[in-house]
């Protein structure tokens, strides 16, 4: 049996990336201020796309099994939201956290002079997003190119006074990271 190309949970949930994070107009609905969108609107403006069917099972699903743990329930299951990466002004209501001595930042190479110049930017985001190891750093930093890694001096940025905040589903958050605080990593 051939699958339903409307019920996959990767392209769903890349979908659903980008409803909950940057475009719910895209589908008619509307974040709250904490990032949360009703379960039942998201699924009705999904599924009035055309493009994918969701259902409460489907929906269920993917916030299980997305590698990423990108999306988070409310307690009794009637919100659903991005854990972190928003364009749109949200305060997911983060908590701020002393990040380990060093953090790591995963970029194609053709940004890294960039980087070098000016230090990590959030860019289209609310904040620059590190990895606790270099392993996933690296993992970022292939889907945009050939990679290239920097190492973050988190632990005397903290001390110097920056906040740094830690996602539910564990990627490191962060205002901006200077250049005086980057390390090259071969």
């Amino acid at each position: 049996m051939k699958p339903n190309p409307k019920r996959d949970p990767v392209k769903t949930g890349k979908f659903l990336s980008l409803i909950l994070r940057h475009q719910p107009e895209t589908i008619g609905i509307q974040l709250d201020e904490h990032g949360w969108a009703d379960v039942e609107e998201l699924i009705h403006g999904v599924n009035k796309t055309g493009k994918y069917f969701l259902d409460r099972d489907f929906l269920d699903e993917i916030v299980e099994t997305n590698n990423k743990k990108r999306y988070s329930y409310n307690e009794d299951k009637t919100k659903i939201r991005a854990n972190q990466g928003h364009s749109v002004l949200v305060d997911v209501e983060l908590k701020e956290t002393e990040p380990p001595e060093y953090l790591y930042h995963g970029t194609a190479e053709r940004f890294a002079d960039s980087i070098r110049n000016e230090g990590l930017k959030p860019m289209s985001r609310l904040y620059v997003h590190l990895s606790k190891d270099k392993e996933t750093a690296l993992n970022v930093g292939k889907r945009h190119g050939k990679p290239h890694i920097f190492r973050v001096q988190s632990g005397e940025m903290f001390r110097q006074g920056y906040v740094f905040y830690l996602s539910v589903n564990g990627v490191w958050l962060t205002a901006n990271v200077p250049p005086k605080f980057l390390e090259e990593i071969e």
